[in-house]
């Protein structure tokens, strides 16, 4: 049996994920990372993407979208504390689909206005960007 390590992804809701693993892959800002047992120490970033985990002697995979985060791993433990995350088998394509449309007529309404709307307008993409990933997520998955 291979070696193992504990891999938890938490959101600031809940605990999503908790499980014995044998590699941990996270998207970062600088690329995807590899994690396996007996890792080095590291804090890194996580960037928007795709968060894959490796058991069962490699041959099974969980899937997950994040929307960005922290990735923090010790020498039997990974822990993603992530802005939000949802595994993939269970997020509801039609309705990021549908959200994804609300805020892009959003952004272009706020866009028109003459105020200062920078903030609510990075709101906007941070959104848009979070309901991209879970689509296209789920659609490589399904």
């Amino acid at each position: 049996m291979a070696k193992t390590l504990l891999c938890e992804i938490v959101t600031p809701e809940r605990i999503l994920y908790t499980n014995e693993v044998e590699m941990v892959i996270a998207p970062t800002p600088d690329g995807e990372i590899g994690v396996l047992p007996l890792h080095a120490p590291l804090v890194t970033l996580v960037a928007p993407g795709e968060l894959r985990v490796r058991y069962n002697d490699g041959k099974d995979v969980e899937w997950f979208a994040v929307s960005g985060g922290y990735l923090q791993v010790h020498e039997d433990k990974v822990i993603v504390l992530a802005d939000d995350a949802a595994i993939s088998s269970q997020i509801d394509v039609e309705r990021a689909r549908r959200a994804k449309a609300l805020i892009e007529e959003r952004m272009r309404e706020l866009k028109e206005r003459p105020a200062d709307v920078a903030e609510e307008i990075a709101s906007c993409v941070a959104d848009l960007e979070w309901c991209e990933v879970q689509i296209r997520v789920a659609e490589r998955r399904a």
